[in-house]
C-alpha cells in the first residue's frame, strides 16, 4: 500500500507491482485503480511493470477539495512517473483517464511517455456547444450534478447499467461487477466527483491530439451509451498523427471489464507491435 505525497501535500495511492516494461493505467470517473484489476493481473503475468494510481479525490487517495481539473491529473500523474523515474512508459486511460493520458503526454512526459491508449475516452470534447453542434447538451451533465449531489448512493448503482451495457435486450448482468463499481464510486469524496463532471464534460483536448506524435491507440465500443463513439472515438483518430483506431461493435463504455478478453488481447498486440 504505497503513497505519495505531491508538492501540494495531496496523498495519492499508487500501486506498483511487477517488473519488466512499464505500464502505466489511468482510471475514468468515479472510480479508482481497482477498475483495471482485470488487465492488471493479464499484464504482471506477461512479464509487464505495472502502474496504477488512485486520482485525487478518488479511491484511497487524499479527499482534496481542491484543483479536480484535467490540467491538475495530469500534473499529478508526472509527478508520480517522475518519482518513480519510469521511463518508455505505455500509458493506458479509460474514459476522463484517456483525457488525463492524452493530456499529460502532450505537456508533462517529457520524454518518458513510449506509446498512449484511449480507452473509451472522453476526447476530443464532450459537451455541445457552437464548435462541437453533435456534442452531449449540457443538461446531460447537469443531471449528473444533481444526482451526485443529492442521490449519489443510488445514482452510483443505477448508472452501472447503461455502463456496461446491462439495460440492452439479453445482457448478461453480474450483480458483482455492478457492486465492485459502486463500491469503487463510494470511496471517492463527493467534492471531488462533483468538480470532476465539469473536468471530464467540458476539457478540450483538440489540441493536445494534434500535438502528440508517440503512437496512440483509440479504442471504442460501438454501443457506448456514456461516451458516444461519433463525438470521441472518430474524431480522436483522425485529429492524431500516429493513431489507430479500433472499434467494437455492442461493445458498451465498461468494455474493459465486461470483454477483457478481447480488450487484453488487442492491447498486448498494440504495446508488443
Amino acid at each position: 500500500m504505497s503513497t505519495l505525497k505531491l508538492k501540494d501535500g495531496t496523498e495519492i495511492f499508487y500501486k506498483d507491482q511487477g517488473e519488466g516494461p512499464v505500464l502505466m493505467f489511468h482510471h475514468g470517473w468515479p472510480l479508482s485503480s481497482d477498475d483495471w484489476d482485470a488487465q492488471v493481473i493479464f499484464f504482471l503475468q506477461r512479464g509487464y511493470r505495472v502502474i496504477s494510481h488512485d486520482r485525487r479525490g478518488h479511491g484511497r487517495s487524499s479527499q482534496n477539495i481542491y484543483n479536480h481539473t484535467i490540467e491538475q491529473y495530469a500534473s499529478d500523474a508526472a509527478e508520480l512517473v517522475e518519482f518513480l523515474d519510469l521511463k518508455d512508459v505505455v500509458h493506458i486511460g479509460h474514459s476522463t483517464g484517456g483525457g488525463e493520458v492524452i493530456r499529460y503526454v502532450n505537456k508533462y512526459a517529457n520524454g518518458r511517455a513510449k506509446k498512449a491508449v484511449l480507452i473509451s475516452a472522453v476526447p476530443p470534447v464532450m459537451v455541445k456547444s457552437e464548435s462541437n453542434p453533435d456534442g452531449v447538451p449540457i443538461e446531460v451533465f447537469d443531471n449528473i450534478r444533481d444526482q451526485t449531489l443529492n442521490n449519489r448512493n443510488q445514482f452510483y448503482f443505477d448508472l452501472t447499467f447503461p455502463f456496461y451495457g446491462y439495460n440492452r435486450e439479453g445482457a448478461n448482468v453480474k450483480e458483482g461487477i455492478q457492486r465492485n463499481w459502486w463500491r469503487q464510486g463510494l470511496m471517492g469524496g463527493i467534492v471531488a466527483h462533483y468538480d470532476g463532471i465539469k473536468a471530464f464534460s467540458e476539457t478540450d483536448f483538440t489540441e493536445d491530439l494534434k500535438a502528440v506524435d508517440i503512437p496512440v491507440l483509440v479504442m471504442h465500443g460501438e454501443d457506448d451509451q456514456i461516451v458516444p463513439i461519433e463525438n470521441s472515438a472518430i474524431k480522436s483518430a483522425k485529429l492524431l498523427k500516429n493513431g489507430k483506431l479500433i472499434t467494437y461493435p455492442g461493445f458498451p463504455h465498461g468494455m474493459p471489464t465486461t470483454e477483457h478478453e478481447t480488450i487484453n488481447k488487442d492491447l498486448l498486440e498494440f504495446i508488443e507491435g
